[in-house]
C-alpha cells in the first residue's frame, strides 16, 4: 500500500516537473514586491516559472500593442486591461481585479508629513513628487487628490514627475524630493517597520484605482499563464495581497 502511495507520488512529481513553464508577465511598478512573493510561491506549488518586468502601465499598453511578447498584465488601473480586450490584444474573459490600490502622502523624513496631509498647504517643501499622470494611474490619483484639496494650483511649481511610481519612490527615498505621492504598497512591506512619515490619502479625495490583470494573447495558449491568474484568486494570495495594503 504504501509502495503504491510513494510511486503515485513520484509519479505526479515527475509530471508535474514535465509540463512545467514560464509566463513573462508586466507588472505595474507598484505591485512589483507582492508578485515578487507570489511568483515565488507559485513557482513552489505549481513548478512554473515566472519573468517578471516591472513599469508603468502605460508604457506597458505601447509595448504590448507593438508586439512585446508578455503574456499577462498586472495593471494599476482598470481601463488599459478593458482598451487591451477591445483592442483584440487580450482575452475578455479572463479580466478581474486583483486589488484596489491606495494613495499614500509619504516623506522619507520622519516627522514632515502629518497625520492630515496639512504640509500640502504649508509650502514648507521645495519638490513634490508625482508619477506622471500620462504614463501612471497612479499620478492620475495623485492630481485628483490635490484637485479635492483646492491645491493644485497652489504646488505646481514645486511638482517633479516620474517615469512610474516606482522613480517616484525613488525621488523621495534619495532626498531629491521632500515629499510626494507614492502607492501605500511602498511604505507597508510587511515584516518591514515604516519609514519617514506618511499620511494616507483618504480614499474619496480620488477614484478608486482598481487594478485589473488581463491574459493577453501570446499566453492565450500557455498553461502556465490561465495557471497564474488563476492562483492570483486564492485566498491566501488575497490575504498577502491585503498585507501590502491593498483594499
Amino acid at each position: 500500500m504504501f509502495v503504491r502511495l510513494f510511486q503515485a507520488i513520484a509519479f505526479a512529481l515527475a509530471t508535474s516537473a514535465a509540463a512545467a513553464g514560464e509566463v513573462q508577465v508586466a507588472v505595474a511598478a507598484n505591485f512589483a514586491a507582492p508578485m515578487t512573493r507570489i511568483a515565488e510561491d507559485f513557482t513552489a506549488a505549481t513548478g512554473h516559472t515566472v519573468k517578471l518586468s516591472a513599469g508603468s502601465t502605460g508604457k506597458f499598453y505601447s509595448q504590448i500593442v507593438s508586439g512585446a511578447p508578455f503574456e499577462v498584465l498586472l495593471a494599476a488601473d482598470d481601463e488599459t486591461p478593458t482598451r487591451l480586450v477591445k483592442e483584440g490584444h487580450a482575452v475578455a474573459s479572463s479580466q478581474f481585479t486583483y486589488a484596489v490600490g491606495r494613495l499614500a502622502l509619504w516623506s522619507a523624513t520622519p516627522g514632515l508629513v502629518d497625520n492630515k496631509g496639512a504640509v500640502l498647504a504649508s509650502g514648507k517643501f521645495k519638490h513634490l513628487a508625482i508619477a506622471n499622470p500620462k504614463l501612471a494611474p497612479y499620478g492620475v490619483a495623485a492630481y485628483e487628490a490635490l484637485k479635492s484639496l483646492g491645491l493644485e494650483g497652489a504646488v505646481a511649481p514645486k511638482v517633479v514627475l516620474g517615469e512610474s511610481i516606482a522613480q517616484t519612490y525613488q525621488f523621495v527615498a534619495t532626498g531629491n524630493a521632500e515629499l510626494g505621492f507614492v502607492a501605500v504598497s511602498q511604505v507597508t512591506v510587511p515584516g518591514k517597520p515604516a519609514t519617514g512619515s506618511w499620511w494616507l490619502v483618504p480614499p474619496h479625495l480620488y477614484t478608486p484605482i482598481r487594478q485589473d490583470a488581463v491574459l493577453l494573447k501570446a499566453g492565450e495558449n500557455n498553461p502556465a499563464s490561465q495557471a497564474l491568474l488563476l492562483y492570483l484568486k486564492r485566498p491566501q494570495v488575497r490575504q498577502l495581497i491585503a498585507s501590502f495594503g491593498y483594499s
